[in-house]
């Protein structure tokens, strides 16, 4: 017996559009198998991305606070230097910096220490005060007591002297030193002999 193609099944199609329509399903089949393992391997893939994304941040968070809380124990360190050198060296009643002036000289000096194999811990800081021309040294702060310093550096500041008495009579018991919003900063390598560096800074409040 031949069956033509215009003979009808059950389903209402004819055997051509039968088979046709067999290779259609079998088609979209295979392509939504594979879509759906794509969809699989995208969001499997976007997990992990987010998951090293969210651990990049948190270490990103983490290096922040560590780098913040070296920075404010700096900052306490020459506040302490400074306080100390008011009634020693100096000698004067007061000492009135700029706002946040010394927060400024920790973020330069852990800039300048960024290169080094030790880092901050690898320094010795001296800090002075320069008056016409002539340092007059204040104090050191010494990031790490144990550890044998590969760089120095210094930061050198000056007094604002508009309006004040010659500087013969500029320190006493009665007087204030008030300091200027700018500072020098020398960085010396121990064990090179490179020149030193030397960066002026200029601060506006």
């Amino acid at each position: 017996m031949v069956y033509t193609p215009a003979l009808v099944l059950g389903t209402g199609l004819s055997v051509g559009m039968e088979e046709e329509s067999v290779g259609e399903f079998l088609r979209k089949f295979a392509f939504r198998f594979t879509m759906d393992k794509d969809r699989l391997r995208t969001c499997d893939g976007l997990k992990k991305a987010i998951s090293s994304s969210s651990l990049g941040s948190e270490c990103s968070l983490e290096e922040e606070r560590e780098e913040r809380s070296i920075q404010l124990d700096l900052v306490h360190r020459i506040e302490r230097c400074l306080s100390d050198a008011k009634t020693s060296s100096l000698g004067c009643r007061e000492l009135l910096l700029p706002r946040r002036m010394i927060s400024y000289i920790a973020r330069d000096i852990l800039a300048a220490s960024t290169d080094e194999p030790c880092g901050l811990r690898g320094s010795l800081i001296h800090l002075f005060l320069e008056t016409n021309g002539a340092l007059q040294k204040l104090g050191n702060v010494v990031p790490m007591d144990h550890l044998t310093p590969t760089f120095e550096l210094s930061v050198v500041l000056r007094p604002d002297q508009d309006g004040w008495p010659p500087l013969r009579n500029l320190f006493g018991t009665d007087k204030m030193l008030r300091l200027r919003p700018e500072y020098r900063l020398i960085k010396q390598k121990l064990y090179s002999s490179a020149s030193p560096t030397i960066q002026e800074h200029n601060l506006w409040f």
